[in-house]
């Protein structure tokens, strides 16, 4: 029978971009259906952190085995995604000696550069940190753009022929007998979905194969079929400050336990992070209590925090997976290792894998492993090379230094567009003439924007995640305008307001448990510019009233 593609990804996190990618570049024919935005799902909310295995160096030897391997890879084929900040495992009094020794051993086991630092010699790379840390265990960890990390994966999937569909919801899996031949998507509204499709269309696309690489939603979509993954959802929280406190990652040296992590990225530090099982990860908001205790704890080895600014807290829900009848009860038991699910070796119905588990850190090694298994299904003879073909804009980074003061901008926003464009700088920044900073916090100029919207369309939280405008401080309040502005004319009044709406709509969210202090007077700010220049807290058009400005008038 013929079919529409010959593999259909299902998700569009690093997970199924790396896939997509990894099979075209084997000369497969592939489509890729996400529901929402890239990095719509786990990997839009995870804490930035490439491990170098150090955390799983005691308690999961098999994961930091893998963490440490794709680590090295990372920082070859996706340098411009990398930011090699280093990282430190810190002890403090109340912390066990034997624990800290026990760390040191079991990276070294695992082939984890490790090396002991006094408390002072930590605190020459760390000022912050504590007087009364004791001593620490600096290893390669770093910080990684998982925005950044998976679009470049998808625009090269793209490059090698693959199509990536966004907005586009799989509502049902194709099974005629014991094998599975496509999927029934629904097409979605709003910003940047399909032009050729009306809202709301539904269609089968069939597949010889179908791959499910949906992460903590891969047991909803196997159901489809009358299949089984037993994924165990786990809950993270985390917290967004307003500057960068730290330029190393800064773990603590203790046993598992909720907030024990700090990792520098871009221009803020993120905190984090919780580990509790859930029973839906669409539907599980972040308390205030547990942003407050999470900088509470993490002041404890980086006392400055206490002065700091949240502007945004985010959870995101870990893929856990391990074998049946294995019977852990805690999420922080369950080991980070990957596991490819072949339906028909498990379940007699072919067409159709799944894989689960793992981390942002080895989501290549887990596209290898995926693709290398379609391929022998399919009798394809091809092998793969996504760990030696660096990713686009990693393909010549020795130009970064030479294009830092180009193009007519100051050294710094130059040096911020270099660093997320990579070798491509020079391509997009002389498209644009005059070219103005459109996001003033994270120094994104009009170049960027329109470069992205040429990737994405409409969609501006697309736009987002390719270029970190509206991610700053300020969450949007002083750019979401522009960026929206950025649409005209190419787009109609009702696409530009739509699009302007959803962004704005994201923004907010984030904030909703972070208004005390500070950040509340920063809310604030946003609602009278708002309100006062844009009518937008009573403005009859469009749906502005789904953003409850209401709640601020009340008074203290």
């Amino acid at each position: 029978m013929a079919t529409d593609t010959d593999v259909l990804v299902l998700g569009g996190g690093s997970t199924g971009c790396g896939i997509a990618r990894d099979l075209a570049m084997r000369g497969l024919e592939v489509t890729l259906l996400e529901r929402g935005t890239l990095t719509d799902g786990t990997t839009g909310r995870m804490h930035g952190l490439l491990h170098s295995g150090g955390r799983y160096a005691v308690s999961d030897q098999a994961s930091a085995r893998e963490c440490i391997e794709e680590n090295r890879i990372l920082r070859e084929i996706a340098g411009h995604c990398v930011e090699e900040t280093g990282g430190l495992f810190v002890k403090r009094p109340e912390d066990s000696d034997a624990y800290f020794q026990e760390k040191l051993e079991g990276c070294r086991e695992c082939d984890i550069p490790a090396t002991v630092l006094s408390g002072r010699e930590a605190r020459e790379i760390e000022p912050y940190l504590a007087t009364d840390v004791e001593r620490a265990i600096e290893v390669p960890d770093a910080a990684v753009d998982p925005f950044r990390l998976c679009v470049a994966n998808a625009m090269d999937a793209t490059a090698h022929g693959a199509r990536i569909e966004t907005h586009a919801e799989v509502i049902d899996l194709l099974r005629d007998g014991d094998d599975v031949f496509g999927v029934t998507v629904r097409h979605g509204a709003g910003p940047g979905k399909r032009t050729d499709v009306p809202t709301g269309t539904v269609e089968e696309i069939t597949a010889d194969y179908v791959v499910n690489a949906t992460g903590a939603w891969a047991g909803a979509i196997a159901g489809m079929a009358d299949l089984e993954v037993e994924v165990r959802p786990s809950k993270g929280v985390m917290t967004i400050m307003n500057v960068r406190q730290v330029d190393t990652v800064i773990n603590r040296c203790r046993p598992k336990g909720d907030a024990d992590i700090i990792v520098p990225h871009e221009t803020t530090a993120i905190l984090g992070t919780t580990d509790e099982e859930v029973d839906d990860p669409d539907d599980y908001p972040e308390e205030r209590w547990e942003v407050d205790a999470m900088i509470d704890t993490l002041a404890e080895l980086v006392p400055i925090l206490r002065e700091a600014r949240t502007i945004r807290s985010f959870w995101g829900v870990r893929p856990l997976y391990e074998p049946p009848e294995t019977g852990t009860t805690d999420p922080t038991d369950i080991t980070r290792e990957f596991f490819l699910l072949d339906h028909a070796d498990r379940d007699g119905v072919s067409g159709i894998t799944s894989i689960v588990g793992g981390k942002l850190t080895t989501y290549r090694a887990m596209a290898e492993t995926i693709s290398d298994h379609v391929c022998a299904e399919l009798g394809v003879n091809a092998s793969c090379e996504t760990a030696d073909e660096p990713l686009p804009g990693s393909e010549r980074l020795e130009t970064l230094e030479a294009a830092m003061d180009e193009f007519g901008l100051r050294s710094p926003v130059a040096r911020r567009s270099s660093q997320r464009l990579g070798s491509r700088t020079r391509e997009v920044l002389e498209r644009y003439d005059p070219n103005p900073v459109i996001c003033q916090c994270e120094g994104v100029t009009r170049a960027e924007v329109q470069d992205a919207i040429a990737q994405s369309g409409s969609d501006l939280n697309a736009v987002r995640i390719r270029t970190r405008a509206s991610m700053g401080n300020c969450q949007g309040g002083f750019c979401c305008q522009e960026l929206a502005c950025e649409l005209h004319p190419a787009y109609d009044a009702e696409t530009v307001r739509d699009a302007f709406d959803e962004l704005f709509e994201e923004r907010w969210k984030g904030q909703r448990h972070a208004l005390w202090g500070e950040q509340l007077s920063q809310a604030m700010l946003t609602y009278a510019l708002h309100a006062t220049t844009m009518n937008r807290d009573g403005d009859p058009a469009g749906d502005s009233q789904a953003i409850d400005y209401a709640a601020f008038d009340g008074g203290r």
